[in-house]
């Protein structure tokens, strides 16, 4: 049975026009089902505009739109949104996964409403893969939850293990503890509670961390709050932004660093393409008993399709069997 993938077309700050056009370049490339959600018309008229074949291609209406103002009750009155269509037709068992590009509070909202949790997780988390040294590192949570009990932490650290695991293809993820000081009994309160119950509840647990350890490479997975990983994640984000604009300028800047950078064009490509968010595309709310992507707002077609291909691959691993054995197993430890 071919990979059948719900794509909201209009989550992006510029939708529908990435969500169409790399809805059409993720169905021919990975050869799957793309389903569109939203209106029919506006739909119809912009993939007509699409150059590729758009017979992997189907188009569900849904009349309203959420926006990234939006809050939790005039989200409830938008009925037929893209978000809550989108979902059903998951949870109905049409598709396998769940992308958008749009609200993060209002995809974990919704997500939770439709699908529920999986049975032992309390709060879902969004995960992030950030470039460090030697490889890559998994982070949660980035921002679902601002606030969070120390359990929740543990939990976090078992679905980003399965994650790491998975998608990434670490055989025993190392995970850290996010605080100011390597040493026990650094940190605030949660991190305090937190450390001794993920000793005890993973086996690869290495204790508290800082951002040398993290961005070095001796952990495979991060564990934090909502507010702090949020932070953390705009954070590299801007720091990326303002190497590459920098390092841009100078090299543009003479004949001579001009010539220095045609030589070194291939590691300047390398560099770039590392930082640069739309390589990876969408993170996934972790915990919630159904497949669930976000991906930026401000996410162009290449983003849109590494986006889905997150969700193509996660759908192949069969991650979301995987984390239900984790975290029902496991639950007994908290």
């Amino acid at each position: 049975m071919k990979t059948t993938i719900v794509l909201d077309a209009m989550g992006s700050d510029q939708r529908p026009a990435p969500e169409l056009e790399g809805a059409v370049l993720a169905a021919n490339k990975f050869d799957i089902h793309v389903i569109l959600v939203g209106d029919e018309k506006t739909l119809s008229e912009g993939l007509a505009k699409v150059t590729g074949d758009k017979n992997q291609i189907t188009i569900v209406h849904a009349p309203e739109s959420l926006d990234m103002e939006n809050h939790i009750r005039e989200a409830r009155a938008k009925k037929e949104n893209t978000m809550a269509v989108g979902m059903n037709l998951v949870k109905a068992g049409k598709a396998q996964a769940f992308v958008t590009a749009g609200n993060t509070g209002m995809a974990m909202y919704f997500g939770i409403k439709t699908f529920g949790m999986i049975p032992g997780a309390d709060r879902p988390c969004l995960v992030a893969v950030f470039p460090v040294e030697g490889g890559r590192c998994v982070i949660a949570d980035i921002g679902a939850n601002a606030e969070v009990r120390p359990e929740f932490l543990v939990q976090f650290g078992q679905m980003a293990s399965v994650y790491s695991h998975l998608m990434l293809n670490v055989d025993e993820p190392r995970v850290g503890l996010i605080a100011n000081g390597e040493e026990e009994g650094k940190g605030n309160e949660l991190v305090k509670e937190a450390g001794p119950l993920m000793r005890a509840a993973l086996p690869n647990f290495v204790g508290n961390i800082e951002g040398k350890e993290l961005f070095g490479g001796k952990v495979d997975v991060a564990i934090t709050d909502g507010f702090t990983g949020n932070v953390l994640l705009k954070s590299v984000e801007a720091v990326a932004k303002l190497i590459l604009t920098t390092l841009k300028g100078e090299l543009m800047s003479s004949t001579r660093t001009k010539l220095g950078a045609l030589l070194a064009k291939p590691a300047f490509n390398k560099l770039s393409k590392m930082l640069d968010p739309n390589e990876t595309g969408s993170a996934p709310l972790l915990g919630l008993d159904g497949l669930v992507f976000v991906g930026h707002g401000r996410s162009d077609a290449k983003a849109i399709v590494s986006a889905i291909e997150q969700a193509v691959n996660a759908v192949e691993s069969n991650l979301l069997e995987n984390l239900k054995k984790t975290i029902t197993h496991s639950e007994n430890l908290l």
